[in-house]
């Protein structure tokens, strides 16, 4: 099954480079009137899955027009707590924020949510739209319009290859083709291979 994992296309806050988790932006206008068709995006899917955020719905509306969307709610970003809508900027003072990054990012983020429930919950939604949306049904591709952190979440955990957390991460809009083997799924192991990232033809 041929699997297409897209980063929602930017928000405001997106653009002054904010940390944007729980925040429920709508994309920007810059995004929506600079954006174009691109054949990457159009090849037909059967199913799409998006986040339950306005970035992500309004981003699957116009790369899928006319689809029926499935909205998986456990796919949604990272809770930033305190760090929430800061940019580097105002937050590289902040002794919190100096240990976080020392941390590689492992640290949870000050009253916000941890490293370990966000990948485990990313996992666990994108699992659960798997084995009820897709396998059974003859989908041969489908598309996820989620968030950056999300897809690096679903990847680093499935990924053939092993390949760690920030060796996914994707600009807004674009993403990861990934061909997903079934019977590796089924027996609760790594199951994503021939991973490459999205390319405007």
């Amino acid at each position: 099954m041929e699997l297409i994992l897209i980063r929602h296309l930017a928000t405001a806050g997106n653009e002054k480079r904010q940390y944007i988790g729980r925040t429920d932006e709508p994309l920007s206008q810059h995004a929506k009137a600079s954006y174009r068709k691109a054949p990457f995006y159009y090849t037909d899917v059967s199913q799409v899955i998006v986040s339950p955020m306005r970035r992500c719905i309004e981003t699957a509306e116009l790369l899928y027009p006319g689809k029926r969307l499935h909205i998986q709610k456990l796919l949604k970003e990272c809770d930033f707590g305190e760090f929430e809508g800061k940019s580097y900027e105002e937050l590289k003072e902040d002794s919190r924020y100096i240990r976080w990054l020392a941390s590689n990012g492992t640290l949870p983020f000050p009253k916000g949510e941890s490293q370990e429930v966000f990948r485990k919950r990313c996992v666990q939604g994108f699992k659960s739209s798997i084995e009820t949306l897709l396998i059974g049904n003859e989908v041969k591709k489908a598309a996820f319009v989620v968030h950056g952190g999300t897809i690096m979440a679903i990847l680093s955990a499935l990924d053939e290859k092993e390949r760690g957390f920030y060796a996914w991460q994707a600009a807004n809009g674009k993403g990861y083709r990934a061909i997903l083997e079934e019977k590796k799924f089924r027996e609760g192991k790594r199951c994503m291979r021939d991973i490459t990232p999205l390319k405007v033809i």
